[in-house]
């Protein structure tokens, strides 16, 4: 049992239950603190929920059962309410979707049943509305990842970003915390594999973000203002424009127009 002696939840009424685990979270040594909640009987009353992960056995952390292996993930976080609450509830619905029906122990669709548990429990708790969606959203986005060694297309990726919205850099972070394997090859790769996620959502947004990027003037003004016919000289000279706006941001029409005059002459042979 922990030296660390919790405070007596019966006997600070001033606390919410809220402020109260918020509290257990930013503990300096936050996994001690969690310990000595747990062994005190604490959670019993503020999150009953999560003593009970001790009697649930993970197949695929298997030194560890879930209770462990939770605070263990916790403990990997910086101080970040949020990504800590969510590393706390990540897996708080695999006591009730256990199920040995597929060959083995199995906890399909834990995340989905967990942030539904979490979003629950935390209203309850008096937690407000912004800090409950997104510690419930984190939670049921948690197992997204599962899979993407196997290869996804730049669609999944853009499909896990536009799901993750504002959480993103939080779930991603969620993911590397929630390797608690002792196999240093597989957790290496598995820090690889979030590397290379993150990298191809850096090159993708920077994709997406020239694509959508339009020049001062469009086709129909350039040929309209330089009397041209559509082909390949209206479209260097929409290069050019966009080349300006890249390197100036947007510009006044008349100073794009005085522009454009001077590229036109030099292209004349």
């Amino acid at each position: 049992m922990s030296s660390l002696k919790p405070v007596d939840f019966a006997v600070t009424s001033a606390q919410t239950p809220a402020d109260r685990l918020s509290q257990i979270l930013l503990a300096d040594d936050v996994a001690e603190s969690l310990w000595a909640s747990v062994d005190s009987g604490e959670f019993d009353e503020i999150l009953p929920e999560f003593p009970i992960l001790r009697m649930e056995q993970d197949p695929i952390h298997r030194h560890k059962d879930v209770l462990s292996h939770t605070i263990a993930v916790v403990a990997k976080t910086g101080p970040d309410l949020i990504l800590r609450l969510a590393t706390l509830f990540h897996d708080i619905g695999k006591p009730k979707t256990r199920s040995f029906e597929h060959g083995g122990v199995t906890f399909r669709h834990h995340e989905v049943v967990g942030a539904r548990m979490a979003r629950k429990r935390m209203a309850a708790m008096g937690y407000d509305d912004e800090t409950i969606e997104a510690v419930s959203e984190l939670v049921r986005l948690s197992g997204r990842f599962k899979g993407y060694a196997d290869g996804w297309s730049d669609s999944a990726v853009r499909r896990y970003c536009r799901d993750a919205g504002p959480y993103l850099g939080r779930l991603n972070e969620l993911v590397r915390c929630d390797c608690t394997t002792r196999n240093k090859q597989k957790a290496a790769g598995i820090q690889a594999a979030v590397d290379d996620l993150e990298r191809r959502i850096a090159e993708l947004a920077e994709a997406d973000r020239k694509a959508a990027e339009r020049p001062g003037m469009d086709g129909a003004a350039v040929m309209e203002y330089l009397d041209l016919p559509a082909g390949p000289a209206v479209g260097k000279a929409l290069k050019f424009l966009l080349a300006i706006k890249r390197d100036e941001g947007d510009l006044p029409r008349e100073e794009l127009e005085s522009r454009l005059d001077t590229w036109w002459t030099n292209q004349q042979p």
